[in-house]
Order: structure tokens, then sequence, then C-alpha cells
């Protein structure tokens, strides 16, 4: 029976109830990866599956872009998803135009906040950056837009601006404010005292956008939702900008595993993971949490008899949770046990000798870095116990 353990010790730590959305932000940020362009098709399928999953927001596009993007993103817009349909914008009306044009239901509307962004790129002061974001928002809802009022690069933002800011989108009449950590500065332990400060400053939801250049984005992403975070952005398979984004797989294995959120279709989550390295071309690691290769294979013999007897021993939750397949790996580390039992699940009853012989050359095999699969099993074994029961002729 498929399962998973559960965090208990989540039991001695006093948070408050999670509360949470998912804004998946692959087919716009995702798409932003180096050398990656989704065709309408492609952006459609994804948008499909997300929903399917029960994925609440879908980040479309960012449609003032080019006009095949902006027609991307209208056919997802037109497809009629559960899930509410996002774009991205800068404080400018032509960009919101652009959504509205689409038919989105929300915008994520953005000024860069950090001295470096106002300085070097927007060549702003603060005040200005608020004049422009409060037009813009204020716009967008005069065009029943539901707003996410984001600061980029709040993360490297002074404390006493950032309130500034985040009170002057709630003032204008922003729906949520967004926490972008944009070069992926955080760890779990400042997201958490961020997003609480934060949600002192404003009484309207939080948002919470990770990226992963120190590989803490899911980290950073599971502590602000502890903190109180309402939406959390992620990315299938981690891709996006630079070193990507929070993984969406993991996100949603973490918050089942840790918190109790049970509500979305995890069975879909390896498809969904092949479905973004075709489309995309990016391949995952192979021991990539939740839908690598290696997250259900196992080749260590005292594993897999363990494994055996029962399978939560070593492993956190059933590959059939997020649609993959458990998978046993014959090699140094593997034992008789292992071996029998994949032989027997192809019709295969090895003698101890039997066994001996065939254990024997896969541990050789294993010395030029040769593992053995499932699949190549039955050929090894015909062909060791043939010259095997040759030789015993000739003798």
């Amino acid at each position: 029976m498929p399962g998973y353990s559960t965090n208990e010790w989540m039991k001695l730590i006093k948070t408050e109830p999670i509360d949470v959305e998912i804004c998946d932000v692959t087919l716009r940020d995702g798409e932003q990866t180096p050398g990656v362009s989704f065709t309408k098709e492609e952006k459609m399928d994804i948008a499909r599956t997300l929903d399917e999953i029960g994925v609440e927001i879908i980040e479309a596009g960012f449609p003032i872009t080019s006009n095949g993007e902006k027609e991307s993103v209208k056919a997802v817009c037109n497809m009629g998803l559960n899930a509410k349909i996002s774009c991205l914008a800068r404080a400018i009306k032509p960009d919101i135009d652009a959504v509205i044009d689409c038919g989105a239901d929300m915008v994520g509307i953005f000024i860069g906040t950090s001295d470096l962004h106002l300085t070097y790129k927007h060549k702003k002061t603060q005040e200005e950056a608020i004049e422009c974001m409060v037009t813009a928002t204020e716009y967008a809802k005069k065009h029943g837009l539901i707003v996410r009022f984001a600061a980029e690069d709040s993360t490297r933002t002074g404390p006493d601006f950032l309130k500034r800011f985040y009170q002057a989108g709630e003032a204008c009449g922003a729906d949520y404010v967004n926490i972008a950590d944009t070069v992926g500065i955080m760890t779990p332990s400042t997201m958490k005292y961020l997003v609480g400060e934060v949600r002192h400053m404003v009484n309207i939801p939080v948002c919470v956008h990770c990226h992963d250049d120190l590989g803490l984005a899911v980290a950073n992403t599971m502590a602000a939702a502890e903190a109180g975070a309402k939406q959390l952005h992620t990315c299938v398979n981690g891709i996006g900008e630079r070193a990507g984004n929070a993984s969406l797989e993991e996100v949603l294995m973490g918050l089942k595993i840790h918190y109790g959120v049970d509500r979305y279709d995890t069975s879909l989550l390896k498809g969904l993971s092949e479905m973004v390295i075709k489309y995309s071309g990016i391949p995952v690691a192979r021991n990539k949490a939740v839908v690598g290769q290696n997250a259900f294979a196992h080749e260590s013999g005292i594993h897999i008899a363990a494994l055996l007897e029962n399978d939560r021993t070593y492993e956190l939750f059933s590959p059939e949770i997020v649609g993959g397949n458990r998978e046993f790996i014959l090699g140094k580390h593997s034992g008789s046990k292992a071996l029998c039992y994949m032989a027997r699940q192809m019709g295969i009853t090895l003698s101890k000798a039997e066994t001996d012989i065939v254990l024997e050359e896969i541990k050789r095999m294993s010395e030029s870095k040769r593992s053995l699969r499932r699949e190549e099993l039955a050929e090894l074994i015909t062909l060791l116990l043939s010259k095997e029961s040759a030789s015993t002729t000739q003798a």
C-alpha cells in the first residue's frame, strides 16, 4: 500500500497552521532559463497538468515580451482551467495592457527595490519607485486584475524602505505583497524572520519567490510557509534563471510530509517532470529529489533486504505517490536476497550455488564501474548458468 512517513518532530514545534497556495512559474521564470523556449502547445500541455495536480495559480508568461509570447499566454488564459492565470508586468501601462488583453486573472507587478536595482537598473529614487508601483497597481485594479505587489530583490532591500514600499502597496489596493529572493541570498532562518516582519507590516497575504543560487530555494520556501506566507512560487524540476527556482515537486512533497497539506495530486509529478525535461531540453540530475532516476533506486544488499520487509525502512514515501517506480540495481553492494528477488520477478529460481556464481560475476563487473539493471539480469543468468552447465558436462 503506497504511503509515506510524517515528520513527528513537527509536533514539538509551535507553528501556525499552514495555509498556502501554489503559484507555479514554470511557464514564465522557468522559460527564462537560458536556451529554453516553450511553444504555445507545450505551454498548454504543462498548464493542463499543473491544473490537474491542483496548483491554484499558473503564471503563464510575460506577454509584453513578444507577439508570440502574448499569443501563448492568451491561449493558456482561454483553456478554462480551474487555476487562476497570472502574468508578469513591469510597473508601466503597456505591460499591464498586454496582461489585460490576454484575459488573465492576476498580474505580478514588479520593480527593483534594492539600492543596486534602483541605482543601476531603474535610475530612480525610492519615492519614484513607489509612485510607479502605486500608479500601475491602481490602473490594474481598475481593470479588474488581482494584483501582486512585488519588490524585486526584496532580500537585499533595507527594512525601512521595504516597509514603506509594502504599506504603499496595501494602501493602493494590492491583493498580495511579494518577497522576491532574486539572487538566492536568504537562509531558512532569515526568510522565516523576514516573512514574520512583513506580516506585521501589512494585513494582506505575503508571497515568496525563492531562487536557488545557494541551493536553499526549497528550504527557504518551506520556512516562509511556516512563518505564514500564503503564496509559494515554484518551477517544475527547479528550472529557472541561473541556478533555478524552488522545485514544485519538492515543495509539494514537503508540504505533504511536514505540514499535512494533502490536496495536490502528486501522482502526476513524475510525468510532469518528464514532460518539462522533454520540452525544455534540460535533464534533471540522477539523484534529484522526488523525480530523479535514482530517487527510488537501491543497490545496497542491506537496504534491499529491509525494503523487501517494509518499504518505509529506506524510503520516505512510496514511489507511486509521485508516479514513480522502485528499482533494485545489482552491483558492488548487492546481496543474495536482492538477486534472488529480482530473479523471481522474472520467473527464475536460483539455487544457492547458482546465486553464488551470479553474484560473484556481478561484483566482478562492478569493479569496472558497471552496475546491472533488471532488464540485463536474465541475459546474464542465462549466460553464466549455460557456461557452468557446459563446464560440468565436460568434466
